[in-house]
């Protein structure tokens, strides 16, 4: 699709991204001199941060992340597995809406209009259900995607062999296509286990969630959004980082 960049463009994107670097450490710096100034970095503020009960309460809010992601991944994944087998004018205006209407409108539409119409639902569902009704658009492309970048003499040698069109795509099509877009998938878990700090608008006891209430009871405002955004960090470099390998992995067996 590009040619491979050449010399000149390799130094001129090195040179970027050493000034870059440059101002990010200057910009990390310059953070690090305004806490020290304000005794944020004084190691009492930070000692409750190696105490076993302050992590497993954090750890507590992972968790319950871990499950809201979850339940919100199978429920997207199947949406969107619904609406990318079945193109039509409904499902691709689905698509497009729920892909641009923002997900805390969704999770206030939850939180506030429903119950109007004697329509209320548990705090995890709640935040589960927003997710998965964005989400899913999103799945939906990507499984549009995929089944899209499976060679249709895959479909057709299926097809002159005499099975059902549905067999063919179930048995087939969906494999190959399944290989094709794990690393797409993978991808997007970050984002939906982002999105899951929406929890707090429900009071649904996740990280975040979890951190304000911390951040109360201690006073550590400062300490205990940097150890959660490092939790956050974490998880999501360890996704990112298999997505990486799941696309290295997929490269290798095209080759």
């Amino acid at each position: 699709m590009f040619d491979a960049p050449g010399p000149r463009f390799r130094r001129r994107v090195f040179w970027v991204s050493v000034v870059s670097a440059l101002v990010l450490a200057g910009l990390v710096a310059l953070g690090l001199r305004q806490f020290a100034s304000g005794g944020q970095l004084d190691p009492v503020r930070w000692r409750p941060y190696l105490t076993w009960p302050v992590w497993r309460y954090l750890l507590g809010g992972l968790w319950s992340t871990v499950v809201a992601a979850c339940a919100t991944g199978v429920l997207a994944m199947v949406g969107g597995l619904l609406l990318a087998l079945r193109p039509n004018r409904f499902t691709r205006a689905y698509a497009e809406v729920m892909r641009t209407v923002p997900v805390l409108l969704l999770v206030y539409v939850m939180l506030f209009v429903l119950p109007s119409f004697g329509v209320n639902l548990p705090l995890f569902w709640k935040l589960v259900v927003p997710l998965a009704l964005s989400h899913a658009a999103s799945y939906a492309v990507i499984f549009r995607a995929g089944v899209d970048s499976v060679d249709p003499g895959q479909r057709e040698a299926g097809l002159s062999l005499g099975m059902p069109d549905g067999a063919v795509t179930r048995f087939v099509v969906l494999p190959q296509a399944v290989r094709h877009m794990t690393p797409l998938l993978v991808t997007q878990a970050v984002s939906l286990l982002k999105d899951t700090s929406l929890g707090y608008v429900v009071s649904y006891t996740e990280l975040l969630f979890n951190g304000r209430v911390l951040a109360n009871y201690n006073g550590l405002l400062i300490q205990t959004f940097i150890v959660v955004a490092f939790i956050y960090l974490v998880v999501n470099l360890a996704l990112s980082r298999l997505a990486h390998r799941l696309e290295a992995g997929r490269a290798r067996t095209a080759r």
